[in-house]
This record gives C-alpha cells, structure tokens and sequence, in this order.
C-alpha cells in the first residue's frame, strides 16, 4: 500500500524507524509537537492536512495522534479512508496497547513518562514546561500543558488562569517517578543520563520500562485490527466514545 501519514514529530524516532521496516511505502508528515495543547487549533491543522491529500493518491491517509484533549473529535475525511489508532494518547504508542497503557497508569499513577520526542523537540523548541505548583515541568500530551496558559488568559482572563494554574499545579505535585520508555535503538542517544538528571533536581525516583513499537508496527504494515485501529469511511467523522474504544465514527 501507499500510505499518507500525518503525525506528531513526538515520535519522529519511532516512526521513521518502523518506517524504513515496513513492506508498505510511507510519505510521512510530521506536525509541530504541541497541539494537543490548544485542541480546536490542532484539529483545524489537522483537517486542514487532511483535506490538503489529493484523492486517489494514498490506499490510506493514517494519523499518528491520539485522542489527546478531544483533539481528534469532529475530523472528517472527504475521499480516502481514515486510519486512527485508539489511544487517549501518544503514550500508548510507545508502550504497544491502549491495555498496557491502561495496566502501567493504574500500577502507577504519579508517573511521567519520557521518550527521545519528549526530551529532544522541547529542547530544541527552547521549551522548559509550564511551571506547575513550584515545580517545572516538561511539556507533552496530556501529562503537560505547554502553552496552553496563554490561552486560558485570552479566553477566560488572567485572574481565572491563575486559578487554573493553581489547580493543576496540586495535580503536578502528585508525580512521584519519572520514567523512561526504553528503545534499544534509541540508547546511544544516552537519554536516561537526561532523564536521571531530571529525576534528581525534581526529587522523583527514576526507573525504565521497555518500549514495545508494536502498535505503530501495526499502523504502518496495515494490520488495522478494530479493537487498536478505527477506520473511517469518507463521509464519517471522529467522535469519543469515553469507553474502552475510545474512539468511534459516526
């Protein structure tokens, strides 16, 4: 098959490497890590890419995101069938499942998660984190919020912000581990040096938990199992089903 991918240069690594495996021909497009931060601009940016795919070209256009703050509610495709893997977000897809997702946040709730996209494309942005309750904390997915407290203050006012930033800085303040999604591919980049760093100055305990590339393997041979993928067929349109599918079309 020929597939369009539009995805999260969070997982650039990760995907040019499956990528490059996979028996499918793949045109990857990556998007700015940080829309899941302001949601109803991420989805505009990514029905604009949609609607941007010449029809007839791709078997299938493929989005590497997940649910991620409803970022994907409301998008539509016109022509080419829609591939979306059911994930609340893109955690998921560096630990294999939605069910292993599920398994490591219920073991262990006050844990961030770190991969190369999180640590390399937020330096490289100059991006520190928002600032939560005292403690800094890096961007990304639902675990931060970026630049999203600008928004808040153009939508609800400065005074209100704040009172969001105090709420979600007691939220912050539950993280006890940081822990560092393993790739072998990925160690020579040395990044649990960074994330042992991180650890120490914020007073958490570091471990690892092993990568499993598995789901993005399945996104990109076309294995679009309906219990990991929904397909959506021109005309239908993403919706959250806020259950085990986490997404549906409709």
């Amino acid at each position: 098959m020929f597939l369009k991918v539009i995805a999260c240069e969070i997982a650039a690594r990760e995907l040019y490497y499956v990528a490059a495996r996979s028996s499918n021909l793949v045109d990857l497009e990556l998007l700015t890590q940080g829309y899941h931060d302001t949601p109803g601009t991420g989805r505009e940016e990514l029905q604009k890419r949609i609607a941007a795919v010449p029809a007839g070209k791709y078997d299938a256009i493929v989005l590497g995101y997940g649910l991620c703050s409803s970022i994907l509610a409301g998008l539509t495709t016109a022509h080419t069938p829609l591939v979306v893997p059911r994930a609340h977000d893109c955690i998921t897809f560096f630990l294999g499942s939605k069910e292993r997702y599920q398994c490591c946040f219920a073991e262990r709730p006050g844990t961030y998660y770190y991969t190369s996209g999180w640590l390399e494309f937020s330096k490289r942005r100059g991006d520190k984190g928002p600032v939560w309750g005292g403690a800094s904390l890096p961007a990304g997915a639902n675990q931060g919020l970026g630049n999203v407290y600008e928004e808040w203050v153009r939508k609800y006012g400065e005074d209100q912000a704040k009172y969001l930033v105090e709420e979600m800085g007691r939220w912050a303040l539950a993280y006890s581990h940081g822990t560092l999604i393993d790739f072998e591919f990925a160690r020579r980049l040395k990044l649990d040096e960074r994330v042992r760093q991180i650890c120490a100055e914020k007073g958490w305990q570091y471990d690892e938990i092993q990568g499993d590339l598995g789901l993005l393997e399945a996104m990109l041979e076309g294995r679009w199992e309906e219990s990991a993928f929904l397909v959506v067929r021109p005309g239908q349109k993403v919706v959250a089903t806020f259950d085990e599918r986490v997404i549906g079309a409709v």
